[in-house]
C-alpha cells in the first residue's frame, strides 16, 4: 500500500505540473488528448489504428476527436494509396503549423520547469525521469508468441543484426553465421516470441526444437529504450515457459564476448557455460540450462 500512495502522489504531482486537468492544454483551444493525438499524427500523418494503439483508446473516442480536429481544419481523413481499407489521417497546413506551435510552447514548459534548478538537479530530474520513462513503458509490455515472418519480426531481426554488425570485433553478416528460416521458428519445428509496447515491437527472442527434449534459443535482443527495465529476463522467462509447455527439458544458445550483458544475464538465470555444441562462427560462449521438471 506505501508503493501503491507513492505512484499515486506523483501521478497526482505530474498531471498538476503539466497541466493535464487545464481544458485549453497549454493555452491552446483544446485538452491534452487532442493535442496528444496532433502530436502523434505527425508532419508524416499516421494510420488511425496505429493512433488507437499507440494511445490506448478505444475506436470511437479516437474518431470523435478526429471528427473534431477535422472541423478545425486542423486534419484530413482519408484511405492508403496501397489499401483502401486503412484509414489514414494527416496534417492540414493549418495543423502542421498548430503542431510546431505546440512543440514550441511544450519546449518552453520543459525550460521552466528546469530553469529553477541548479545544474546537479537538472541532471537528476532529467537521469530520473528516464528512468520512470523506461519503467512505466517496461510496464505495459507484452510477451507473445508472433509470425516469425511477420513485419515486426523482420524489422527486429534487421536492428538486431545492425547491432551486432557494430558490436562485433569483426563485424557481423548473417550469411556468414548459421543459418535459419522463419519456418525453424513456427510451430511445431519452434516460436518466436514478440515484446511489443503499446502496439510496437521492443525486443524479441526465437526457439527452435533440435531434439524431442531440446530447443535452441536464437536472436534474443532488447530495444535500446527498454534497456535496464528487466525487459530481457521477461524475455528470457518466457522463452523457458514456452519451452516446457512444449515438453522440453534442456536449453542451449551461444553468444558472443562482446555481448557482456547477455553473458551476465545467462549464468544469473542459472545457464552453465558447456562446450561448444555447433560451429557457430560468431560464437566465443556457448550456454545450456536444464528446465525443472513440472
Amino acid at each position: 500500500m506505501d508503493e501503491i500512495t507513492r505512484v499515486r502522489e506523483f501521478n497526482r504531482a505530474v498531471t498538476r505540473r503539466l497541466g493535464v486537468l487545464e481544458d485549453r492544454f497549454l493555452g491552446r483551444s483544446r485538452p491534452l488528448g487532442a493535442a496528444r493525438l496532433l502530436f502523434e499524427i505527425g508532419h508524416e500523418g499516421a494510420e488511425v489504428r496505429q493512433l488507437r494503439t499507440r494511445l490506448g483508446l478505444d475506436s470511437g473516442y479516437v474518431s470523435r476527436m478526429l471528427r473534431d480536429l477535422e472541423r478545425e481544419g486542423l486534419v484530413e481523413v482519408g484511405t492508403s494509396p496501397g489499401d483502401g481499407r486503412v484509414r489514414v489521417v494527416r496534417l492540414t497546413g493549418a495543423g502542421g503549423r498548430e503542431v510546431d506551435e505546440l512543440d514550441r510552447r511544450s519546449d518552453a514548459v520543459a525550460a521552466a520547469m528546469l530553469e529553477p534548478l541548479t545544474p546537479a538537479q537538472r541532471e537528476r530530474l532529467v537521469t530520473a525521469m528516464g528512468d520512470v520513462e523506461r519503467l512505466l513503458l517496461a510496464s505495459t509490455v507484452t510477451i507473445a508468441p508472433a509470425d516469425a515472418a511477420g513485419a515486426d519480426a523482420r524489422w527486429c531481426l534487421r536492428r538486431y543484426f545492425a547491432e551486432l554488425a557494430e558490436r562485433f570485433d569483426t563485424g557481423f553478416d548473417p550469411g556468414q553465421s548459421l543459418p535459419f528460416s522463419a519456418a525453424d521458428f513456427t510451430p511445431p519445428a519452434g516460436v518466436f516470441l514478440m515484446a511489443t509496447a503499446d502496439g510496437a515491437p521492443v525486443g524479441c527472442a526465437a526457439l527452435k526444437v533440435t531434439a524431442p527434449d531440446t530447443g535452441y534459443i536464437k536472436r534474443m535482443w532488447v530495444a535500446p529504450r527498454v534497456r535496464g527495465s528487466g525487459l530481457g529476463r521477461r524475455i528470457l522467462d518466457a522463452v523457458e515457459a514456452q519451452a516446457a509447455d512444449m515438453g522440453l527439458t534442456t536449453l542451449q544458445l551461444e553468444t558472443n564476448r562482446t555481448l557482456t550483458e547477455a553473458i551476465a544475464l545467462y549464468r544469473a538465470r542459472g545457464y552453465r557455460e558447456v562446450a561448444p555444441f555447433n560451429d557457430e562462427p560468431y560464437a566465443h560462449h556457448w550456454f545450456e540450462k536444464r528446465l525443472p521438471a513440472t
